[in-house]
This record gives structure tokens, C-alpha cells and sequence, in this order.
């Protein structure tokens, strides 16, 4: 069998990706720009991609491709109508990153909760030894303890937040859907998670429904004093709406490691933001510990194993 990875560079080399012994031709690319996608799997039996999109067009041209790996959760870069049209099958991998992004978004909640890199910048410039003080107390310093967190998304990734947020002794809720007529157990409704939360996390994935689901009218019911976390997927914040947010003092700080469009242009809205002390912005990296790549890659790597035996 031949497999074809389009973006073998959106891993770090130190990271091993090591076919099955059955695919005895593998062919491997940096990156692959759109235009080049369907001439690079024409012949292929298996196609690897993480982020590169696989169109309509690049599937019928692949007379005998069998498998689309994706080596991500997120399959919206594949047309799977067309998959499914011609029968072949598309696999993701998920449950990789569920310590990863949990310790990622409580590295930036305390950093903005504790004014961290204010206090960085500000010794980095001298501030510390002109203090009349043996310390200097110029940014705001919370406690995590005693705040209530907002959890919008209970899945494996809501869950392990919900953990270490009680861990650092906060109380946590989980928001209900959007628009829901009935509240579950265990969950309080929508609007009124808005307004009790002392940070809101969000957990859920990108879908319809909850595109733009943190809007204006969302940002009216929050509290002044609350900070926004969006660890999750681009689109669920409207990005224009949290700029508002910001200039109304709406809130007091978010942390981000998403964006709408990725890579992430400089006319986004979230670049006038990155300036702002209370605003962090990481490039959707929460995912990418060494150990959660590799483990994504080894229940790739187990996966297509399993479609080769099963056929």
C-alpha cells in the first residue's frame, strides 16, 4: 500500500511517525498548498493530513485511495460527502490532549488571575529596584480559590478542567446549551452561567450552534470583573464582539489560543488586542506537548494498523 502525508512538517521531527510494515511506499511533505493536493494522492492508497484541506476534487481524482487519516480531531478539511460517495473511509484521532490543553489553560487563567507577565515586564524594565518596598504591588493579584468557573462543554477536556479548577478550590458549573428550553442535572442555564461565573472556560466544539455562542449580549450579562477563556476552537467568540468587550470594560481580561482564520492574519480583531496586559494570545499550541503529539500519532499509527488488518 501507498500512503501520502501532506503535512508531515506540522510535527516536530523529534516526534516519531512510523507507518505500519504493510505500507510499503510512503511518501511524506512538508506542507501542500491546495493546488498541489490532488497530482500529490492520486495514486495514493492512504492520505495523511492534519491541517491540509481535501477536496472534492482531489478525492475522485485518487482512484485508489481507501483511508483518509486525519491526524487531528477536527475533519472539517475533509469532504466527507465525497468520502462517503466513493466509500472511502475517514478516521480522526481524539483523546490525545486531554492533559495537555487542561495544564495550558490553567497557565494562562493564572497568569492573567495574577497579573504574571505585568509583573515580568516590569522587573525586566527596572521597576523592582527603584520599589520603596522590599515588593511592589502595582497589578491586581486574585486567588483562584473561592471564584466560580463557567464550563461551557462537559467532554473529556471540560472534565479534567472542571478537576484542577476544584483542585485550586473553585466552585464549578456547567453551563447548559444555548437556546435550551430544559436545564439537565448537573448543569444551570445558559444565561445564568454567564452571570455567575468569575471566569468562563470554554470546552465545546465549533458546530453550527455554536458559532459566535460569546456575542454582545453575552459579554452584557458577564461581570465586569470576569475573565474569558477560549482554549477550544475559533468562531465560538465573535472576535469583533470581545474588542468591544474589552473598550467597554465589559470584562477584565481573556486568553485565547484560537482564532477565527488560522494562521491568524494581522487585520484579525484579536491583533488589537495582543498588546493589552490582560489579554493573552497563544498560537493554538495548547494541544502540543511532546507527549500529547506523540500520543496522537501512536493512535494514528494504531488506527490505520486496524484498517489495514480489517480488510
Amino acid at each position: 500500500m501507498k500512503a501520502v502525508f501532506l503535512d508531515r512538517g506540522s510535527f516536530p521531527d523529534h516526534i516519531n511517525i512510523q507507518l505500519p510494515v504493510k505500507v510499503i511506499d510512503v511518501v511524506t511533505y512538508e506542507n501542500t498548498p491546495i493546488e498541489l493536493v490532488a497530482e500529490r494522492i492520486k495514486d495514493a492508497n492512504i492520505v495523511l493530513t492534519n491541517k491540509v484541506v481535501v477536496d472534492a476534487t482531489a478525492i475522485n481524482g485518487a482512484a485508489d485511495l481507501k483511508l483518509v487519516q486525519v491526524m487531528a480531531t477536527g475533519t472539517n478539511n475533509i469532504d466527507l460527502d465525497a468520502c462517503k460517495d466513493k466509500n472511502i473511509s475517514v478516521q480522526n484521532v481524539s483523546g490525545y490532549s486531554t492533559t495537555s490543553v487542561p495544564e495550558h489553560t490553567f497557565a494562562m487563567l493564572l497568569a492573567l488571575r495574577r497579573s504574571l507577565f505585568s509583573y515580568l515586564d516590569a522587573v525586566k524594565a527596572g521597576r523592582w529596584s527603584s520599589s520603596e518596598y522590599f515588593c511592589f504591588l502595582d497589578y491586581p493579584i486574585k486567588d483562584l480559590s473561592g471564584s466560580t468557573m463557567a464550563i461551557f462543554g462537559n467532554g473529556s477536556l471540560g472534565k479534567e478542567v472542571a478537576a484542577i479548577a476544584l483542585a485550586f478550590g473553585m466552585k464549578v458549573v456547567f453551563a447548559e446549551r444555548k437556546g435550551a428550553t430544559n436545564t439537565r442535572p448537573g448543569y444551570i442555564c445558559f444565561e445564568e452561567a454567564l452571570k455567575v461565573a468569575d471566569v468562563i472556560n470554554i470546552n465545546c466544539p465549533l458546530t453550527p450552534e455554536t458559532k459566535d455562542l460569546i456575542s454582545d449580549d453575552e459579554f452584557s450579562l458577564m461581570k465586569n470583573s470576569c475573565l474569558l477563556l477560549n482554549i477550544s476552537r475559533g468562531g465560538i467568540v465573535d472576535e469583533s464582539a470581545l474588542v468591544r468587550a474589552f473598550e467597554n470594560n465589559a470584562i477584565a481580561g481573556a486568553a485565547f489560543d484560537v482564532a477565527t482564520q488560522e494562521p491568524m492574519p494581522l487585520d484579525n480583531p484579536l491583533q488589537s488586542l495582543s498588546k493589552r496586559p490582560n489579554f493573552l494570545l497563544t498560537p493554538h499550541v495548547a494541544w502540543a506537548s511532546d507527549e500529547a503529539m506523540q500520543t496522537l500519532v501512536d493512535m494514528a499509527m494504531d488506527k490505520i494498523t486496524s484498517f489495514i488488518d480489517e480488510r
